[in-house]
């Protein structure tokens, strides 16, 4: 695969973009970077490419947690991680063999499901008997959730189960986002290297512009930290999810062949 300069600027940019509304919503970045470009390159390209990005971003968000911090995470979580790990070498070999329109309608099923466990508008049946089933802090729930969610991100970069398992576990702000960014940032670092070994960049140029895209990602999440205090949550949260909405069906018209 040849990365044009126009090509690889628009990569930046969506990267750019991404990072931005992560630094504003405080979640979203590998979401909407990956769901994004799946609309215009293939699935497993715009998996990959947005590996590098999301370790550079999640290095920067560990950064929230002291040294004390991170032992007791790690301590705490550590079937949930250990699992996940598991998890996201098998999505990441299912990379190799599966199909672009599954793994396209995959991602839109994925994104649309984010958005609706997101809004708070329309409550959902059986939303609740699943939380208090399979949200619990133990070690066959972390198991469970940890597996499952791997497996899904290390396919599709979409973690949404992992966030949602460790926003149930009664964590501060400032504790949550620094116990996610070290969770995806120990996944991450086993992807790149597995990436590499499994030869799923399609070419040196985008495994290179996927490390280059670690500069817009950063400087988006500065910039999103920046405008956060001048939009309301509520806003944000419209936007965001307006967003997803849109790419989602966008990549279930695609899959089926409609767009």
């Amino acid at each position: 695969m040849v990365v044009s300069p126009a090509v690889g600027a628009g990569l930046l940019v969506v990267v750019l973009v991404a990072g931005a509304i992560n630094g504003v919503a405080g979640f979203g970045f590998a979401l909407v970077g990956t769901t994004v470009l799946a609309t215009v390159l293939d699935p497993s390209v715009a998996v990959v490419f947005m590996i590098g990005p999301i370790l550079a971003v999640n290095v920067s968000l560990v950064r929230d947690l002291s040294r004390s911090d991170l032992r007791t995470c790690a301590r705490r979580f550590k079937m949930l991680i250990a699992a996940a790990a598991v998890g996201t070498v098998l999505g990441m070999l299912a990379l190799d063999w599966l199909p672009a329109r599954p793994l396209k309608a995959g991602l839109g099923l994925l994104t649309l499901g984010f958005v609706a466990t997101s809004q708070d508008r329309v409550s959902l049946p059986g939303r609740d008997a699943v939380e208090d089933r399979c949200f619990v802090e133990s070690a066959p729930a972390m198991a469970g959730v940890g597996a499952v969610s791997g497996l899904l991100f290390g396919g599709t970069n979409v973690g949404v189960q992992l966030i949602a398992y460790l926003r149930s576990c009664d964590l501060s702000h400032g504790t949550f986002v620094g116990v996610v960014a070290m969770t995806f940032l120990g996944l991450n670092a086993v992807r790149v290297g597995l990436a590499g070994a499994l030869g799923l960049y399609p070419s040196g140029a985008v495994a290179g512009a996927s490390l280059l895209a670690a500069v817009p990602a950063l400087a988006g999440v500065a910039a999103g930290r920046h405008l956060r205090e001048r939009v309301g949550e509520r806003q944000r949260r419209v936007a965001v999810l307006g967003l997803l909405t849109i790419v989602g069906v966008r990549l279930l018209l695609g899959a089926s062949g409609v767009a």
